[in-house]
């Protein structure tokens, strides 16, 4: 399989849509009081469960680009309405650094993932690395879900650990991928960069009104 393939097979499956199918699913189908908690960060440990890397197939999108063009603005003023804490612009900030990101796009099927810089695309076949919880400041929690590449061939990141506020078995809407090469424990301790990604298909317009109303 080369570098390039996996990418046009899942174009050409409509795989990528299924991405934006996944996303509407899953926000669509009422969530239960346990999923709604544990989205904000409140969960006991033993419902954390293991869970597979199709869970996150499809290709997705940076979000990056979009708070750089000034799309994702209603979203930075709304939460300085609703938080009080930051400004509009304190807001852009935060996360400016958070979403900063030079892999712009992603295509995950069948364990492979393909990491796009641009015109460059690197990839591997991840193994699973099993979860860890994650216990902020704030008194509430985070899981990420572990994976590891094992071909020292591949120029894609060795570790990668991915954050999308669900902790169970469940198609994710969008995610934070940590990313890097020096072990899973050091992505452990990255708290202020989560390149965060939503599905291919999904227009500005429409990341806008997720981030609003969900």
């Amino acid at each position: 399989m080369t570098a390039k393939s996996v990418l046009p097979l899942l174009l050409l499956a409509g795989l990528f849509s299924g991405a934006a199918a996944a996303h509407g699913h899953h926000h669509d189908k009422p969530q239960t009081e346990a999923q709604r908690k544990a989205a904000e960060g409140i969960f006991a440990d033993k419902d954390v469960k293991d869970r597979q890397l199709s869970d996150w197939d499809g290709v997705w999108q940076s979000v990056a680009p979009y708070l750089a063009s000034g799309e994702l603005d209603p979203v930075m003023q709304a939460k300085a309405a609703k938080n009080g804490d930051k400004t509009a612009e304190e807001y852009r900030a935060y996360y400016t650094k958070g979403y900063k990101t030079d892999v712009d796009m992603i295509g995950i099927e069948n364990n492979i993932i393909e990491f796009h810089r641009g015109d460059k695309v690197d990839q591997c076949e991840y193994q699973y690395a099993g979860y860890r919880i994650l216990n902020y400041t704030s008194g509430k929690k985070g899981a990420r879900y572990l994976f590891e590449c094992k071909d020292k061939n591949s120029h894609a990141p060795k570790y990668i650990q991915f954050s999308d506020h669900i902790i169970a078995p469940e198609k994710a809407g969008h995610f934070h991928l940590y990313m890097g090469n020096e072990s899973q424990e050091a992505l452990l301790t990255q708290l202020d960069n989560w390149p965060t990604y939503y599905p291919y298909t999904m227009s500005g317009k429409d990341i806008v009104h997720d981030m609003l109303h969900h």
